[in-house]
């Protein structure tokens, strides 16, 4: 999986409905271990909670699960994974924490309840998309900065940090499937360009 859509950052959003309070909690997570330990700590976070629906997809093994913690069947734990599969998201555990308020809400009421805790939660947690990329380093005049920029714009290519010194040296992410990289830039700058590359790929938040 070259490309996936994850979360950002651990985040909650929160609402009440009927006197009922719902807490939605998210975080990206890279393992299965790593999305347990995040609903114990959920679960120990709210101790006196009523129910702590959960729901996680993690690309390792292709794992995805849900718990209606004690809510009726279907009406819980689905939903948040549903929520997180319409979102074509990865990576990502999502805990939807309720306080009972006295008033039945009913099986609709309960799927819509659970929905809405976790679509406030993902996106109070900033949807990204990553990409799988190499990493380069481009040493160029200043004359040469805003045409290499443009071209790396054009290509696709993500443009991390840049350093201004005696000349300009550019760090690029560029993805796994872009080969001509090196030549536009050679080419676009009378071969004047230095670039070295590393052969250890990463995963990237494009922007």
């Amino acid at each position: 999986m070259y490309n996936y859509r994850t979360v950002k950052i651990e985040n909650s959003d929160q609402f009440i409905e009927k006197k009922s309070r719902f807490i939605g909690y998210v975080k990206p997570v890279e393992t299965e271990e790593q999305a347990i330990e995040f609903i114990k700590n959920i679960r120990a976070k709210h101790p006196d909670a009523t129910h702590n629906v959960y729901a996680y997809k993690v690309r390792e093994n292709n794992v995805q699960r849900y718990s209606d913690d004690g809510e009726p069947a279907g009406t819980a734990g689905i939903p948040v994974l549903d929520v997180i599969q319409k979102e074509d998201l990865t990576d990502i555990c999502v805990v939807v924490t309720r306080y009972f308020g006295g008033t039945m809400l009913g099986a609709g009421g309960l799927v819509r309840a659970y929905t809405k805790g976790a679509k406030i939660g993902i996106d109070s947690a900033q949807i990204v998309e990553k990409s799988y990329c190499f990493k380069y380093t481009v040493n160029i005049d200043y004359p040469m900065l805003e045409r290499v920029r443009k071209d790396i714009e054009a290509m696709g290519c993500i443009l991390g940090d840049i350093v201004y010194e005696n000349d300009v040296t550019l760090c690029v992410y560029v993805p796994y499937n872009l080969d001509n990289f090196e030549e536009k830039i050679i080419d676009n700058t009378n071969g004047r360009a230095i670039i070295k590359k590393d052969d250890n790929g990463m995963y990237v938040d494009v922007i």
